[in-house]
């Protein structure tokens, strides 16, 4: 048979006190005015009955819950942008709230399920969180908690915690131009003119403004610039191959990691030292850009901050607009005069991005 559950009036039976005043000591009442003697002996008959508070009966008292939801597409069951979720959770603990994390798959129906199921839990807040930085769909329904996006953006709720795309953007062509490197340089993975008129989402159209900016007040240009629509190792590959053919770079600026994994492929095959003939620098900060041989210089996605960051910023009542996380460069050794770190040391920055 199940055990009863323990009460606020066990508790204030045992210490010998009315349910007002245990109630007052339990919940940390500043200003109770009663004795020391008294606080110890509520704590003492908790600890003893070993009571919880009933954490319902204080949502519909106080109107909080402690406890937040999370909503996701993918971020929860794969290794894309597990760090989210981590810096979430560490905020959530930090502000002793319990954080719900509910998994969509990126489906409508699902989106509709988890708001539900967190709105019928009292949550305090909600956190629409992306794997990849993108527009992120919210179900047209009342929605009576606070929300903020995270990773992404949304029409409908302008809160929104995101990288700082921009700036990254243009310190990937700073980082060329202190290697050294101030001509022959090929953009991977984005061509203007051929992908004119074409939705890419706001995050990375914020990334290629820096980019370009950038390139603009270095008195810089492109060699050359090599679209593709996935950024995906197989056509960071297929598309470097085919531009060493006729082309010559001193160096490749890649937008994500996993292109500049297929230009590694690449450059090895035909025989293109890294960094003494070729240099790259790329973004995201992708598990992959550690493993690579010499390690891959990269502008970092933060994504742990940025997880940390939503969960303060939703408690403490959003502000409207967008927070945007400085984006932290990791030197490795693929641009000339770089030193690799030493195995083992801890880096800044976080796991895949866009």
């Amino acid at each position: 048979m199940p055990k009863k559950r323990v009460t606020l009036a066990d508790v204030a039976r045992l210490a010998g006190l009315s349910t007002t005043a245990a109630s007052m000591i339990l919940t940390g009442r500043p200003d109770t005015r009663l004795s020391a003697e008294a606080h110890e002996r509520v704590h003492a008959a908790a600890a003893k009955l070993g009571y919880r508070p009933n954490i319902a009966a204080r949502a519909l008292r106080t109107d909080k819950s402690r406890s937040i939801a999370f909503i996701s597409d993918y971020v929860a069951t794969t290794r894309f942008a597990s760090g989210l979720i981590r810096g979430a959770l560490a905020g959530a603990e930090a502000a002793r709230h319990v954080m719900l994390v509910l998994e969509t798959g990126g489906e409508p129906a699902r989106e509709i399920q988890a708001v539900e199921a967190a709105l019928d839990r009292q949550v305090d807040g909600l956190i629409f969180a992306a794997m990849r930085a993108r527009e992120v769909f919210v179900p047209d329904m009342t929605i009576n908690a606070p929300v903020l996006m995270l990773n992404g953006t949304s029409s409908r709720f302008p809160t929104a915690v995101l990288p700082d795309e921009y700036e990254g953007g243009r310190s990937a062509v700073r980082l060329l131009v202190q290697a050294g490197i101030a001509d022959s340089i090929v953009l991977l993975g984005h061509n203007a003119e051929v992908e004119r008129g074409l939705f890419r989402s706001e995050p990375i159209a914020r990334r290629l403004a820096g980019i370009r900016d950038e390139m603009q007040a270095q008195g810089l240009t492109f060699e050359a610039e090599l679209s593709c629509w996935n950024w995906e190792p197989a056509n960071g590959y297929d598309l470097v191959s085919d531009y060493l053919r006729t082309g010559h770079p001193r160096a490749f600026l890649s937008l994500n990691d996993r292109l500049a994994f297929g230009a590694y492929q690449a450059l090895t095959e035909a025989r293109i030292s890294i960094p003494d003939q070729v240099g790259l620098v790329s973004f995201d900060n992708d598990e992959l850009a550690t493993y690579l041989r010499p390690g891959l210089t990269t502008i970092g996605l933060p994504h742990e901050a940025m997880g940390r960051a939503a969960v303060e910023l939703l408690l403490a009542g959003g502000t409207d607009e967008e927070t945007l996380v400085p984006m932290p460069v990791l030197m490795r050794g693929s641009l000339p005069g770089a030193v690799e770190p030493a195995p083992g040391k801890a880096e800044p920055g976080n796991d895949v991005g866009a």
